[in-house]
């Protein structure tokens, strides 16, 4: 019997230039998982931790500019955006959030994460403003749908690239709406305003509003994926980051002091998933 053949070895020439592309996905540890950093300074990061890891990517809490070394996505989750404002320039996150997204960076924003990516605030801004990461070429009204009190569930139709499952279950939260976008923005996601909504706001003739967006690297949506069942949301945006390259701004000495002195909050994954059956009363159709 002849022994197998042995399969060739590339051969890469010397001062060739390997491209960006042979990197993607993967970092030079061998690590084969898309590792998702999740902004954990307010907000439901926890529950976002646990479903990356559901969508079959790598979760890491994010409290320290350190902490986005290796990463090749962001989510910046539901919250209160001016506080998540303040501890950001406070924990000098600012400028390597920035960073991040200018080198590339896969960044998607829920709810306040949403407005954290606009460039616009319509109605809603605080008083004397209130500063942004932005990128998302997008006006948003800051407290579109009221106060929490005005929070809803609704079977939403979706156009979730790649996936034809039917409607989205999206939970509002205090939320904010999409009054306008700008040129190579996608929208996947309208919700069809009740007559008692028109009824309230200004535009008499708005039937509409945008509550899901999507501009190249860049994702949004009004409402919350992380606390339901439906992993569809966090399995787009973990092959979005797949496309992108890791981020790797810090030395390694940098990223083993913040991580030895970081305390982990959640181990993401072990959150029990929320169900349907949870909700009180039948979602609006």
């Amino acid at each position: 019997r002849a022994p197998p053949r042995r399969r060739p070895k590339r051969r890469i020439r010397r001062g060739a230039r390997t491209q960006p592309s042979d990197f993607r996905g993967f970092d030079m540890s061998g690590n084969t998982k898309v590792k998702i950093g999740v902004l954990a300074i307010q907000g439901s990061f926890a529950e976002h931790c646990a479903h990356v890891r559901r969508a079959g990517g790598e979760a890491v809490e994010v409290r320290k500019a350190e902490q986005l070394s290796g990463c090749h996505g962001l989510i910046i989750p539901g919250g209160e955006s001016t506080t998540m404002a303040n501890i950001c320039r406070r924990w000098n996150l600012f400028d390597s959030l920035r960073d991040f997204q200018a080198k590339g960076g896969a960044v998607w924003g829920t709810c306040a994460g949403l407005i954290f990516l606009a460039e616009r605030i319509n109605r809603g801004a605080k008083e004397g403003g209130q500063e942004l990461l932005g990128g998302l070429d997008v006006t948003v009204d800051r407290n579109f749908f009221g106060s929490q009190i005005d929070s809803f569930e609704t079977n939403l139709p979706c156009k979730i690239p790649g996936d034809d499952n039917g409607p989205f279950r999206a939970i509002f939260i205090r939320a904010p709406a999409i009054l306008s976008v700008g040129d190579g923005v996608e929208v996947l996601g309208e919700y069809v305003l009740p007559a008692e909504k028109r009824a309230e706001i200004d535009d008499k003739a708005l039937e509409k509003i945008i509550v899901a967006v999507k501009s190249k690297r860049l994702m949004a949506t009004s409402f919350h994926p992380e606390i339901t069942a439906d992993t569809r949301w966090h399995k787009l945006f973990v092959e979005m980051a797949g496309e992108c390259e890791a981020y790797g701004s810090f030395e390694e000495d940098a990223v083993a002091k913040a991580t030895a002195s970081e305390i982990r909050l959640v181990d993401p994954g072990k959150l029990p998933v929320f169900i349907d059956s949870v909700f009180a009363g039948p979602a609006m159709d």
